[in-house]
């Protein structure tokens, strides 16, 4: 079988940031540069130290705080530099951004339960999941078009962004992509390259059980 028929084997490793103030309080972080917590920063250690077993290629991430911070933890380990990027970062969720679950919910009644629903909602007057997606999986397949053939891409990144970009990128359409779950804090995704392009190969991987506490739970 040739290796035009088989794909290039990659792997796509899509690694949320780890623990937050605003994540403990239950606070949307969207596009805010939140930093990590204490016990974030030992969450990204211990990931790294995984991940790094991954031998990566390459590693990309998005230019909050959080996710810099997250990413730093396995260049160091690596020797990789990290690439920063802005289509990365976190849904942004206008005027929700700061707020908990309980103010937004008794403040904008209506448009949380129509998010909650599963129905395409600009969360404060922000960005709609799909427009997310439209920025954010081109800066990943970006980055994975310039890996050798069965090279690993790590992508450090935030709930939101990560889910719809593997919506995206596994071809589901916008309005399953809550069926993949939420992801907790510095735990990742795994996608693998076949035949007919890319597939969910883990979600949610390498954490002890943890709650999920994020913007797009």
């Amino acid at each position: 079988m040739s290796t035009a028929i088989r794909g290039r084997g990659r792997r796509l490793v899509l690694w949320r940031h780890g623990q937050t103030a605003w994540n403990l309080e239950g606070r949307f972080q969207g596009t805010t540069d939140i930093p990590l917590t204490e016990v974030g920063i030992g969450q990204a250690k211990r990931a790294a130290r995984l991940l790094a077993a991954l031998k990566p290629d390459a590693v990309i991430a998005s230019d909050l705080q959080r996710a810099a911070d997250t990413a730093a933890e396995l260049s160091a380990l690596t020797g990789l530099d990290v690439s920063h990027h802005e289509g990365l970062r976190e849904t942004y969720a206008g005027v929700w951004q700061g707020l908990t679950h309980d103010e937004i919910s008794s403040r904008f009644g209506e448009e949380y339960a129509a998010w909650k629903r599963g129905e395409p909602v600009r969360r404060g007057g922000g960005e709609l999941e799909t427009e997310v997606a439209d920025r954010a999986a081109p800066v990943v397949l970006d980055a994975a078009d310039k890996l050798p053939d069965g090279g690993t891409l790590v992508v450090v990144s935030h709930g939101g962004a990560i889910r719809t970009a593997i919506g995206r990128l596994i071809g589901l359409e916008p309005h399953t992509w809550e069926s993949l779950g939420g992801l907790s804090n510095c735990c990742w995704s795994v996608l693998g390259e076949g035949a007919r392009g890319w597939r969910l190969q883990e979600h949610n991987a390498g954490s002890l059980p943890e709650p999920v506490l994020g913007d797009d739970d």
